[in-house]
């Protein structure tokens, strides 16, 4: 009995510890905070519409890496918070929102900022491609409904720059 006593204890929190894990890691692929360390971070300004200027805080996806794992396992993102990919040469780009589990707008822009199109409320986890219609350098993924608050269409422009530490 003695000796099956602490086998027991040890599996226990062996388990314990398992479970911990899995739960630590759920969490943090929750929200963007789960980008931090993968993803370097900017401010990017769109001119609207209107004319009217807004602030976003944005994570870059610059590399492939980053770009393949976008906004996946991300469950929520505050609404003043974005992803932009940032392409080499412009290009025909496709997203889409295979194990991504919040409803996005996508905006594409040209080389010089200014906004092709946007896809409004792209539907979680679907494997429908999103493409732009013309070449594009740039892709914004913003919270669902977020490019209609703004007045975000094919007269806004974006920049950006990257937040230095």
């Amino acid at each position: 009995m003695t000796r099956t006593l602490p086998i027991v204890l040890v599996a226990s929190a062996v388990i314990t510890s398992f479970a911990a894990c899995g739960a630590t890691t759920e969490t943090a692929a929750a929200g963007v905070a789960s980008l931090d360390g993968d993803f370097e971070r900017g401010t990017l300004l769109i001119e609207s519409d209107d004319g009217s200027r807004h602030d976003l805080n944005i994570y870059l996806a610059i590399d492939g890496g980053q770009q393949r794992r976008g906004l996946m396992f991300v469950r929520e993102m505050p609404k003043d918070t974005g992803m932009l990919f940032v392409y080499e040469e412009s290009d025909m780009r496709s997203m889409w929102m295979k194990n991504t589990y919040i409803s996005l707008d996508i905006v594409f822009a040209r080389a010089d900022g200014s906004v092709s199109s946007v896809i409004h409320n792209a539907q979680p986890l679907s494997l429908t491609h999103q493409a732009s219609i013309e070449a594009v350098t740039y892709v914004l993924e913003l919270n669902a409904g977020t490019a209609r608050r703004l007045g975000i269409g094919q007269k806004s422009r974006i920049s950006w720059q990257p937040v230095n530490d």
